[in-house]
C-alpha cells in the first residue's frame, strides 16, 4: 500500500505537487484558525448573555410584580421556599417550547447555588437555556421564594452560525482563490525550466548549439540556467575539438602514409628496374643507388619527424636549465655558415631601452668576414675561387676542424662580452667576428700549393663590444636549439641562394621576454596562411617542398617546442620582401617562466 501510494505520488508533475500542497496547507490554516475563532466568539457571546441574565435577576426580584410580562425576553418563574410552582409568564407560548425546570428549587438548595447559571432544555429538548434562581420574599409578610429566570441560547447559537457561514464562504473563495495564484506562480516560476526541459530534449538530439535563456539572472533558475549553458559551452567545445582533433588526426594518417609511401615507390621502382634488368651501364646503377638512399634519408627525416612529435605529444618534463640565446644565435650563424657557404648570415642584437643612446652593434658577417675587420669601415670581402675536386676534400676537413673551434671561440666570445672584460688595450677582443672570418677565410682562399710560400700570419683586429644583452631563458638547450635549427632551415630553402639571413636576438624587459628572429628576404609568406603553416603536413606548395627536401612537419616541432616552454611565435614581413620568424620565451626569472624539476634543478 505505501509503494503504490509513494509510486503514484512520484508520477505527478512537480507543479501540481507544489499547488496541491500549498492548496492543502492554505485550507489546514484557514480551519483551525476558523474553529478557534468560532470557539472563542461563541464562549464570548455565552459570557455576555449569562451577565445579562444575572444583572436581570438581580433588577427584577426587587419589584417583580411590575417586572414580570408575557412579552419579555426572559423566562419568569416564582416559587415558594418548598420549591413548588406558584406562577411564570410566557402563558401564551406552547408548553413544550417552554423550559423543562428538573433542578429542585426549594429555597435551601437555591441558596446553596449562590446565583449561578444553571443549563436546562425545553421539554423537546431542542433549544437550550440558560437559567438562574435567586430567593426574594415573596409578600409583605416576609415569606421567602425563589424567583427563575431562563432565557434562550438561539439567538446567540444563530450568531455563531452567521459568523460560521461568513467564514466559510470566505475561507473557500481564499482557497480558489490561493489555488489559481499558486498555480499561476509556479507555472510563471517553472516556465525556464520547461524551456530547459525543451533545450535538453534538442540537446539529447544532437543540437549542442542550443541555450538556456529566459530567466532573471539573480534567482535559482537563473543561477542553474548560467551554470548549464557553461557546461554546455564546455561540452560544445570538447565535442568541436574532438571533431577536430579526429580530423587532424584523419589527415595527419592519410599524409603520413602518403609521404612514407612516396619514397618507398620510388625505391620499389629502382629495384624493380634492377631486377628486370634495364640498368646496364655501372652509371645507371650508380644513379638508381643515389636516388634510392636520397628517398631513404628523405624517409628517415619523416621518421624522426613522427617520432620526435610524437615524443613531444607526451608532454614529459623538460630538462630545464638558464640558457642564453646570443650563443645559440652564435652557433646557428656558424653552422648555416658552413652548410650555405655563399649565404651572407649576420648576427644582431636588439639592446633594452636604457642602452639606446650608446653605441649600436655592429652587424658581425659570419659568412663573408675575412678577418681583417677594421673598427669603422665594414669587411672587405675576397673574392671565392672554386677549388678542384681533390682540393675540396681538404678544404671539408678543414672547415669541419674550423667550425668546433669557431663555435668554442663563439661562446667563449659570447661570455666575454656579456661580462664586459677589456683586454690590455682598454677594447674588448672581437673574437667571434675572428672566429667567423677564419672559417670565411677557409672557405674562400685558395688551397696550399707546394710551390707556394705560406702567408704570412694575420693579425685580428678589435672591435668595441655591445652592451651586455642578458637574453637567459628557463629552457632545455637541445629543445631551443632545434627550434633555431629548423627555422634557419626553412629560412635556408625557401629563400634565393644569393639573399641573406639575420638572426636577431631582443629581450623585452617590460613584459620580461626575449626572443629570437630568424629574418630571410625570399617570398615571404601570405597572411592568410600564417596561422595554418604551423599545422603538421601542412605546405603552401606540396611540390616545392618536396623538391627542397622539407616534410611539413618542421614548423609544427618547432610550435610543440615552443608551447611546451610557454613561448609564443607569430609570422611577419621582412621589410623590403621575405619572412620575420620571431620565437618569444620569458626570460629566466619572470613569473611565466617554466618552472624547472628537481630533478634537473640539481643536474
Amino acid at each position: 500500500m505505501h509503494v503504490a501510494l509513494m509510486d503514484r505520488w512520484s508520477r505527478i508533475s512537480l507543479r501540481s505537487k507544489i499547488t496541491g500542497v500549498t492548496v492543502l496547507m492554505l485550507t489546514l490554516g484557514l480551519l483551525v484558525s476558523g474553529v478557534g475563532t468560532m470557539v472563542i466568539l461563541r464562549n464570548y457571546v455565552v459570557q455576555q448573555v449569562d451577565a445579562s441574565l444575572q444583572t436581570e435577576a438581580q433588577t427584577t426580584v426587587m419589584d417583580y410584580r411590575n417586572t414580570l410580562d408575557d412579552d419579555a425576553d426572559y423566562f419568569a418563574a416564582v416559587f415558594d421556599q418548598n420549591g413548588v410552582l406558584k406562577e411564570f409568564t410566557w402563558q401564551d407560548r406552547p408548553r413544550a417550547s417552554l423550559p423543562a425546570i428538573t433542578m429542585p428549587l426549594d429555597l435551601h438548595s437555591v441558596i446553596s447555588m449562590n446565583g449561578t447559571v444553571q443549563k436546562v432544555w425545553d421539554a423537546e429538548g431542542n433549544t437550550e437555556y440558560h437559567a438562574v434562581a435567586v430567593p426574594f420574599v415573596i409578600n409583605s409578610t416576609g415569606t421567602y421564594g425563589t424567583l427563575l429566570m431562563a432565557v434562550s441560547m438561539q439567538e446567540a447559537q444563530n450568531t455563531v452560525n452567521t459568523y460560521l457561514s461568513i467564514f466559510l464562504g470566505f475561507g473557500v473563495g481564499v482557497v480558489l482563490v490561493g489555488a489559481m495564484l499558486t498555480r499561476l506562480l509556479v507555472t510563471t516560476t517553472f516556465a525556464p525550466l520547461r524551456e530547459a526541459e525543451r533545450t535538453a530534449a534538442a540537446i539529447a538530439d544532437g543540437d549542442f548549439s542550443q541555450r538556456l535563456g529566459g530567466a532573471t539572472p539573480n534567482t535559482e533558475v537563473g543561477r542553474l540556467n548560467r551554470s548549464l549553458n557553461t557546461m554546455l559551452s564546455r561540452i560544445d567545445r570538447a565535442f568541436k575539438d574532438r571533431a577536430r582533433t579526429i580530423d587532424q588526426m584523419r589527415r595527419f594518417v592519410g599524409d603520413a602514409s602518403h609521404e612514407l609511401r612516396t619514397p618507398l615507390v620510388s625505391v620499389r621502382g629502382y629495384a624493380e628496374l634492377y631486377r628486370m634488368g634495364a640498368l646496364q651501364t655501372p652509371e645507371d646503377v650508380a644513379q638508381a643507388m643515389e636516388r634510392i638512399e636520397k628517398e631513404a634519408i628523405r624517409m628517415g627525416g619523416l621518421v624522426e619527424d613522427l617520432l620526435e612529435l610524437a615524443r613531444l605529444d607526451e608532454t614529459k618534463p623538460l630538462l630545464l636549465t638558464q640558457v642564453d640565446l646570443l650563443p645559440l644565435a652564435y652557433d646557428a650563424a656558424l653552422d648555416a655558415g658552413a652548410s650555405a657557404p655563399s649565404r651572407r648570415i649576420t648576427v644582431l642584437t636588439s639592446h633594452p631601452a636604457e642602452f639606446d643612446e650608446e653605441k649600436t652593434n655592429p652587424a658581425i658577417d659570419l659568412a663573408d668576414s675575412t678577418g681583417e675587420v677594421a673598427p669603422v669601415a665594414p669587411p672587405t670581402s675576397q673574392p671565392v675561387v672554386p677549388p678542384t675536386a681533390a682540393e675540396t676534400k681538404a678544404a671539408a676537413a678543414r672547415v669541419t676542424a674550423a667550425n668546433k673551434a669557431a663555435a668554442s671561440a663563439a661562446a667563449a666570445a659570447a661570455k666575454a662580452a656579456a661580462a664586459g672584460k677589456p683586454d690590455s688595450s682598454g677594447s674588448t677582443t672581437g673574437t667571434i667576428s675572428f672566429a667567423g672570418a677564419t672559417l670565411a677565410r677557409l672557405r674562400t682562399r685558395r688551397p696550399k700549393r707546394t710551390d707556394a710560400s705560406a702567408p704570412a700570419a694575420e693579425e685580428p683586429q678589435t672591435v668595441e663590444a655591445p652592451p651586455a644583452l642578458e637574453a637567459v631563458i628557463m629552457a632545455e638547450e637541445n629543445k631551443v636549439r632545434q627550434v633555431i635549427t629548423n627555422l634557419m632551415g626553412n629560412a635556408l630553402r625557401f629563400s634565393p641562394a644569393d639573399s641573406p639571413v639575420e638572426l636577431e636576438v631582443a629581450v623585452d624587459r617590460r613584459n620580461q621576454r626575449a626572443s629570437i628572429s630568424i629574418i630571410d628576404h625570399g617570398e615571404g609568406i601570405p597572411p592568410q596562411i600564417r596561422d595554418k603553416i604551423f599545422q603538421r603536413f601542412w605546405r603552401a606548395d606540396t611540390s616545392r617542398a618536396r623538391e627542397t627536401g622539407g616534410s611539413g612537419l618542421g614548423l609544427a616541432i618547432v610550435a610543440s617546442i615552443v608551447a611546451s616552454h610557454h613561448g609564443s611565435i607569430e609570422v611577419v614581413e621582412t621589410p623590403g620582401g621575405g619572412a620575420t620568424f620571431r620565437v618569444w620565451f620569458p626570460l629566466a626569472d619572470s613569473p611565466n617562466a617554466p618552472q624547472a624539476q628537481a630533478a634537473s634543478s640539481t643536474a
